[in-house]
């Protein structure tokens, strides 16, 4: 369950545009914070082999603890630079597995649509970011994870914030 929450996780934070219709946003290179907080609906797309060797209490336990963690939120911390913001890869790691569409971009506010699959399930989603300024910016993601006969929502906020031009060990 924690590998399955790891990989929603990375995917709802993955952001590789494509080049030709990406505008570097207007931001800080550095150690950035970022604050995620989750919305989440339905069962998780897990393989019927995972499924077979959980007893009904197991399930329950996971359906109980999918539910608690509604509305928490995880700080994380990355370093982002001018390569990397260069490339598109902001605020999380890039993914092979996706495909992104830029539905509109500027170096304030950006919209991308996104498709991934990983783990024999499939994700759909768009994600919305605005620049308040240089060191802050805010936004927001809806996404679908469907496979093995099972469908999961999630919605998230998040807020980044730049912490530090040196990014020490983070990577």
């Amino acid at each position: 369950m924690k590998k399955l929450m790891a990989v929603a996780f990375i995917l709802m934070s993955s952001c590789m545009w494509a080049e030709d219709k990406f505008v570097v946003p207007d931001v800080k290179v550095g150690l950035w914070e970022s604050t995620i907080t989750h919305q989440m609906s339905g069962m998780p797309p897990m393989s019927p082999e995972a499924m077979a060797h959980m007893t009904p209490e197991q399930r329950a336990r996971i359906e109980a603890a999918m539910k608690a963690r509604n509305g928490q939120s995880i700080t994380s911390k990355s370093c982002l630079t001018k390569e990397k913001l260069e490339k598109g890869a902001t605020f999380g790691e890039e993914r092979k597995n996706c495909t992104h569409s830029v539905l509109n971009s500027s170096r304030s506010k950006a919209d991308i649509k996104f498709e991934c699959t990983e783990e024999q399930m499939k994700v759909n989603g768009t994600l919305h970011y605005e620049v308040l300024d240089s060191e802050h910016v805010k936004g927001t993601t809806e996404m679908t994870m469907s496979g093995n006969g099972r469908t999961m929502n999630a919605n998230s906020t998040f807020t980044s914030k730049w912490v530090s031009s040196s990014c020490g060990s983070a990577d």
